[in-house]
């Protein structure tokens, strides 16, 4: 066998190789990717079943209702052209509120609602911390 064939022999392996790798790669991620949907996207297409999805937009004002067990609520999701109800029973975070952003993680339902098994809230991007706020403005007095 030249030189010439060993080379190209060699290529084609080195190719397999990466193409397998990348298939096993693809194949262990897709079991673990969550796909993200607006509010929009579940009205269009229809909600998908039987995956962990992401469902992000804004938590609806006047939406959010809190059950008598104090850890499980309901609410509605939006992006302004369709709605999407959503229940979750856990601790929410600290910045979710009505009229802010969320991203909320789960499987949608038959019947179109949402079930979240973790919340994820959004703010601006002027939001701080109320610790490094509070000594960024901190002001002195020029008298002494």
């Amino acid at each position: 066998m030249k030189a010439k064939h060993q080379r190209l022999t060699l290529a084609l392996l080195a190719v397999v190789a990466i193409a397998g790798a990348s298939g096993l790669a693809l194949s262990a991620l897709k079991d673990q990717a969550a796909f993200f949907y607006a509010p929009s996207d579940v009205a269009k297409a229809g909600p998908p079943l039987g995956h962990a999805v992401r469902l992000g937009g804004m938590v609806e004002k006047g939406s959010i209702r809190r059950k008598p067990d104090g850890v499980s609520i309901d609410f509605v999701v939006t992006d302004g052209a369709a709605r999407v109800p959503v229940s979750f029973s856990g601790i929410t975070p600290d910045l979710f509120k009505e009229a802010s952003g969320v991203v909320a993680e789960g499987n949608f339902n038959a019947d179109g609602s949402f079930t979240a098994s973790n919340l994820l809230a959004k703010h601006d991007e002027r939001y701080m911390p109320p610790q490094v706020s509070g000594n960024m403005h901190e002001t002195k007095t020029l008298e002494q």
